[in-house]
Parts: structure tokens; sequence; C-alpha cells
């Protein structure tokens, strides 16, 4: 920290780089999932570089470029935004996470890519989707927040904390400390930026369920839920429930995602690969590829063309970490503001410079639950949550962690000149 304060820290820290993914659903004036196919004025959707689409055709995903700027990444959205808003007049962008009305199954198309290869691999890859998990789970929308730091930062950093050896091997492990960080502590992040407490009752189907209430004849959710989207009803998997991913280092983080991909699952072998003449997946694996893998933060690498993900991990190392856990914001014109982007760059520079221990099975089963507990009870002014066994009053734990991530604000105030304490006291 005292290093980050001399010019040099503070240059460093000024070239902080985000981007951002941003998914939501094609509706019809009538507030169903639009049945048309991705307008073409909006490019190909194998190739375009902002615009395309995620699980079903009416999904759309925007990307912005990287960005050191925090309002040029929401002026990249904004702009997005309306341009495609200008291009499909009879329809409307569902501004939340949880979708709009369901008419079963059927009425959630799966995204064409076209006839080459990689884009029938891609349908593919998503028709195994819709077996193995149904196509309503696929329908919920989300923000990725993508981060990472400047090249130079880590020789900078390298020096200063005395260690040697590869600077990119140096990187990567810091990246993993980030990581393990950030699950420690994302509870915060669900209760301060969670947007969905409650759904249409169409997102459940014929499913009977005692887990939430009824707020209306068309309405469920819980009084002090914040994320649901996160809960079980969310993107959660029980073929994935077994897979204990080491987030302790890179080398561990490969071998047991690959793995996953290598190992048979006797459910979705029942499903079949090739039946009659028609692909169902890609292959019977509990992943068909690497990112099937629901977590709520990922190592990245941008890959080379024809490259998997997973061996350019391995090969060269983390470049960036992709936040996973947030929520749409509805009453937000592109979901997300400024000063969340602010938040979210303090948070993860927190989680980034801070110690960070190896994660114990105990300590990762008490991660998880700590974040259920926020997920559907995070308003409630009683809720308790748990630290190294102990209970802990959430206020009390919300307000420590806020208090730790003052510094760090500070600094990036200073570096930017910007609002990143408005960003943390504000949440007070």
């Amino acid at each position: 920290m005292q290093h980050l304060k001399s010019p040099n820290g503070l240059a460093l820290l000024s070239q902080v780089q985000r981007g951002i993914e941003k998914e939501g659903l094609r509706v019809t004036p009538k507030a169903l999932i639009a049945q048309t196919g991705h307008p073409e004025a909006l490019g190909s959707t194998l190739t375009h570089k902002s615009i395309t689409t995620d699980y079903s055709e009416a999904l759309l995903e925007f990307i912005t470029p990287v960005c050191q700027q925090v309002d040029d990444t929401i002026d990249y959205l904004s702009d997005l935004h309306h341009f495609t808003l200008r291009h499909m007049p009879d329809e409307y962008l569902w501004p939340a996470s949880m979708p709009c009305r369901l008419e079963g199954e059927a009425s959630i198309p799966i995204a064409q890519y076209g006839s080459a290869n990689i884009g029938q691999m891609k349908h593919v890859y998503r028709q195994g989707l819709s077996y193995r998990y149904g196509r309503t789970m696929q329908a919920i929308a989300g923000i990725h927040y993508n981060f990472s730091m400047p090249d130079n930062f880590w020789p900078y950093c390298q020096q200063v904390w005395g260690e040697q050896g590869d600077v990119q091997a140096f990187k990567s492990q810091r990246y993993f400390d980030l990581i393990r960080n950030f699950r420690r502590h994302s509870w915060l992040l669900v209760y301060l930026f969670g947007a969905s407490p409650a759904l249409d009752n169409s997102f459940m189907g014929d499913k009977k369920t005692d887990k939430l209430d009824t707020f209306s004849n068309n309405t469920l959710g819980l009084p002090f839920a914040t994320s649901l989207r996160m809960s079980d009803l969310g993107y959660q998997s029980e073929a994935q429930a077994n897979l204990n991913v080491s987030y302790n280092n890179l080398d561990n983080y490969v071998d047991d995602v690959t793995k996953a991909i290598a190992q048979g699952y006797p459910a979705y072998e029942k499903i079949g690969i090739n039946v009659d003449g028609s692909y169902r997946q890609l292959n019977s694996n509990v992943l068909q590829i690497e990112n099937e893998y629901y977590s709520e933060i990922r190592p990245k690498r941008v890959t080379q063309s024809g490259e998997q993900p997973i061996v350019a991990l391995k090969e060269r190392g983390v470049e960036y970490i992709e936040v996973r856990i947030l929520d749409t914001n509805p009453f937000l014109p592109v979901g997300i503001d400024a000063q969340q982007i602010r938040f979210l760059d303090v948070f993860l520079l927190y989680c980034l410079l801070s110690e960070s221990a190896a994660l114990s099975v105990t300590e990762s089963d008490e991660i998880k639950a700590n974040q259920q507990r926020v997920v559907r009870e995070g308003r409630n002014p009683k809720l308790m949550l748990t630290k190294n066994g102990q209970p802990v009053a959430f206020k009390k734990a919300a307000n420590g962690l806020l208090t730790q991530l003052q510094p760090i604000a500070d600094l990036l105030d200073k570096a930017h000149e910007g609002q990143s304490t408005d960003a943390i006291n504000d949440k007070r």
C-alpha cells in the first residue's frame, strides 16, 4: 500500500482495465420472449465483436472493449443499447435478470450461429445445455465484469513484494489469490447489487415449490431475498455439485477442470450424443466444455483461433478475471452504472492486495453457506453469518469489510481523481 501511494504506483492504478458483457432478452410488446431471429442489422452473432447472443436466439449479449476509463465503458454500453433498439422497433430489451413470462421450454429458442463448423459446435453445445438443465434456467440474464491490471503492474509488484521468477507465473498466482478472497467476501456484492428478489411464476413451470412465497397471482419471491438468480433456483447443476475445483493455483485449477471435461456422467450418457442423425450434445461428460462450469468468478485468457480456453490458460497463464455474480439492475438504463463499477474496482483490488490463504474444504463450505444466506435473507436485519465457525451479525461483518475497503478507495481516488470513496460511503 505504501509503495502504491508513490507517483509510479498511482500511475499504475490509473490504468486498471475493465470490460463488461451484459445479457438481455429480446421481448415482444406483451413481454413474451421474441420468437424472431437475431436482427440482421446487428450483424453476425458468430463474428461480431460487440453484439452477439448467449444461450438463446433472443438472449442478446453486449460486449464492451477493454477500457481504462469508467465513463468510456458506460458510454460504449449505452451506445450498444441505442444502436440495437433502433434496429428492433417492434421489440424491447427485458431489463431484469430473471426472465419475463415464459410459455414453456419451447418458447425459448436456442441460438443459431450459421453452418460453419464452429457455429454448429456452439449450437450443439447449447442443445446439450437444454437436455441437461432445461431451457428455462438458460433464459436467466446477468452481467459479467472483466477486470485486470496493466502489464507493467506485475513486474513492479513482484519487485516490491520481493518475489523472483517468471512474471507470468507470479501474475497467475496473484489472480488466484484474488479469486480466493473474492469467494470469501462475495456475499457483500450479492447484498449490495442483488436485484432479483422475485420472479414470474411461469419460471417454475409445473414444478411445485415451497421455497418461495406467493406475492401475487403471477409473482413468487422471498421478502428478504437479494438475488434468486444466485440461489438453487438459478444456475445450479447436480452433476457439478460434487466437483471440487481448486482455486489455490493455476495447475490445480487446470487439472480439476480438465478431469471434469473428460469424466463421463451416467445421466448424460442416457441422453445420447448423435441420435437419429441429430446431435444432442457435444459429449456425455460432466462438462461438455470448460465454459459449462458454473462458477461465480473465473480466471481467463484470450484464446487464439481454434484454441480451447483451458489450454490457453495452461500454456500462457491468467490474463484477467471474470466476475459472474452480478444481477442486471432493472432501474438503471444499461443495468449497471459508474458508481457500481468503481465499487467493483475497489473490491477486486482489495481482494488482490490482501493476504489470501489456501481454501480448505471447511472454509469453502462456510463460504457457500454465507452466500446462500445473503441470497435468500440478505435484507433481514437479524441475519447472521459465520466466520471461522463462529456466528457474526451480518451488519457488523459488512461494515467491517467496508472499513477495510476504504484505504483502497482512497488510493484509487488519488490515481483517478475520481469518486471511489463516494462509492464506498454510499453503501454504508
